[in-house]
């Protein structure tokens, strides 16, 4: 019982792939509902590892990366679709591929660290799983939801473009603590 959390993560890092063919196929009914199978295992993971302490080290480090792959891969295909704009899955993209040089620079030039997320960096995956969820929606089941598309876009490019941003800050500021102490 104690790896159930990773078994859940792992059936998310595996769901990427037929999600990502069922897009590709513009099949979203059958995406959406994967899809929220995907965000059902990432909430119960998270509640059976904190609520009977079973976390690991592998779990640590493999859910933010089942989180990261499904986001970023939703992205690319809703764009390879046209139905999200190439630059949206850019920024997406070039957010993720921030945090994770950001951190790895940081290991290689300092030491080993603790990475935590930041309330901007978590409103914006939260932002990009909305995003995703309401066209989704809007494709297979509700076209009502078509007008909040754009809007939702424009708000996850605007917090993504600003989270990334705001982790090169931390990086930044990380470095110089480790390097040269604390900012004044």
């Amino acid at each position: 019982m104690r790896q159930l959390p990773n078994l859940l993560t792992t059936l998310r890092l595996l769901l990427t792939v037929p999600i990502a063919l069922l897009l590709l196929a513009e099949r979203y009914g059958q995406a959406l509902s994967l899809f929220a199978v995907a965000g059902f295992s990432d909430a119960l993971d998270g509640f059976l590892a904190r609520r009977f302490g079973w976390t690991s080290r592998l779990g640590s480090m493999l859910d933010p990366v089942a989180d990261k792959l499904l986001l970023v891969t939703s992205y690319l295909c809703l764009s390879v679709t046209q139905i999200f704009p190439w630059w949206l899955a850019a920024v997406v993209l070039l957010r993720d591929a921030v945090i994770v040089g950001g951190a790895t620079f940081y290991r290689l030039l300092v030491g080993p660290f603790e990475f935590r997320p930041t309330w901007l960096g978590k409103l914006s995956t939260l932002l990009q799983i909305v995003l995703v969820l309401v066209v989704l929606l809007e494709l297979s089941l509700l076209p009502a939801f078509a007008p909040l598309r754009w809007p939702l876009i424009v708000l996850a490019l605007a917090v993504s473009l600003a989270s990334g941003l705001h982790y090169v800050w931390v990086w930044a500021c990380k470095f110089h603590s480790a390097r040269n102490g604390p900012l004044a």
